[in-house]
């Protein structure tokens, strides 16, 4: 549960930043555990309805941050790297090219959508395989059933929002917001190793659709339409964007926090 906090200061400083300007420490001075604050986070250019999304979104991290530090203590926030630098880097990885002018999430609300599209996805995907191993009826096991369900429900009003706007091209770029989750989703898969747990919006075929029968794909699922799981070694491969859960990178360039984290960290 500790392992993701992590997960959950990310999406905060994101989340509040893009939507408000201001990050966790201007709402909640206590709540980073004496950490660094986030480098290059800022607030983006979102219209009415997806700030208005964004910063419920930031305020239901602050609820659960709280909840988990009541609940199974804390840890000390990790240094987290929300710079354009660090964004255009994934997106180019990601696009397998070099994005002109560089991809900038905080440019627009469709860029800022495409850059949060796997975050609460992330988390969800870590929770479903920590369950398995908590003690029955102990309040971590249902602190992490209720953290579930937040994170699924974000992620799929980010997929919803998104899947209208499937085949539009994503401004000044040559691909189509479909093609830039397939893409995303695609270097997760690559980097943590572990074959397809995540899939964009919109299928090539039917063959990931739920009970094979379709392409839309608005909720990313296993062939019976079950979450995905992934573990602590293949999360660390993605957020430090290396592949390599001893090198620490991506959005933790000191490395993630708590002593599943440090455990795998090469010092």
């Amino acid at each position: 549960m500790q392992f993701a906090m992590n997960l959950e200061y990310l999406e905060a400083e994101f989340f509040l930043s893009g939507a408000t300007g201001l990050g966790l420490d201007s709402y909640a001075p206590g709540f980073s555990g004496g950490g660094p604050p986030p480098i290059g986070a800022q607030k983006a250019n979102l219209d009415p309805l997806v700030r208005r999304i964004i910063e419920e979104m930031g305020y239901q991290q602050m609820g659960n941050i709280r909840t988990m530090v009541e609940t199974v203590g804390g840890i000390r926030r990790p240094l987290i790297d929300l710079t354009r630098v660090n964004w255009g880097i994934i997106f180019n990885r990601a696009l397998k090219t070099t994005l002109i002018p560089p991809f900038n999430p905080y440019e627009n609300s469709l860029n800022f959508l495409l850059a949060a599209y796997t975050m609460p996805y992330l988390a969800q995907v870590s929770y479903v395989n920590s369950i398995p191993s908590l003690t029955t009826n102990s309040p971590s096991l249902f602190l992490a059933a209720k953290l579930l369900a937040i994170k699924a429900g974000q992620s799929a009003v980010l997929r919803a929002l998104l899947y209208p706007k499937a085949t539009q091209l994503v401004p000044p770029y040559n691909f189509t917001v479909r093609e830039f989750t397939k893409a995303i989703s695609q270097l997760t898969n690559d980097l943590g190793k572990c074959g397809i747990k995540s899939e964009g919006i919109l299928l090539a075929n039917t063959t990931l659709g739920a009970e094979n029968r379709t392409t839309s794909n608005v909720l990313s699922a296993d062939a019976n339409s079950l979450s995905y799981a992934r573990t602590e070694p293949e999360m660390l491969r993605i957020v430090y964007g290396t592949g390599n859960e001893h090198l620490s990178g991506g959005f933790f360039p000191l490395g993630a926090n708590g002593k599943i984290a440090r455990s795998h960290l090469l010092i």
